[in-house]
């Protein structure tokens, strides 16, 4: 079990602070950590189901996904990415379907955890939005 201060916890504050939260201050990335859970995902693991509801979203911490739409791999994400905002924040069903390539570190944020961090922290929903942005445009070849 991690403690407030542990060596574990640490570590995890620095591979988030690395990622995608690394604007955040110190305080934001202490909230951010203690809000959402803490997962370790064995290899060969569907994280989301393509046309499924969406009900959370991942940071990577470390570790790689596939992610594959109709079958097809149409990316490979790792570290500093997030998975499922986009379904998330757009209250849509699941455009892809997700699965661990290899054993992964993840924050998981549920749909409650982002409204409350967004209320706690203004800029939370944009690190997620920023994201479903960046995506977007690799996905349009932009």
């Amino acid at each position: 079990m991690r403690g407030k201060h542990s060596d574990e916890d640490a570590r995890i504050h620095q591979l988030a602070k690395i990622a995608r939260f690394s604007d955040f201050t110190d305080a934001e990335i202490d909230l951010v950590i203690e809000q959402a859970t803490y997962l370790t995902v064995p290899d060969h693991w569907a994280l989301m189901v393509e046309q499924t509801p969406a009900d959370k979203a991942y940071l990577i911490l470390s570790g790689e996904v596939t992610v594959k739409r109709h079958g097809e791999e149409v990316a490979r994400l790792g570290a500093g990415e997030v998975i499922g905002e986009m379904a998330l924040v757009n209250h849509k069903l699941r455009s892809a379907t997700v699965i661990a390539e290899t054993p992964l570190e993840v924050l998981h944020f549920t749909g409650e955890t982002v409204e409350a961090l967004t209320q706690k922290i203004p800029h939370f929903r944009e690190a997620l939005t920023g994201a479903t942005a960046e995506r977007a445009g690799r996905d349009s070849g932009a």
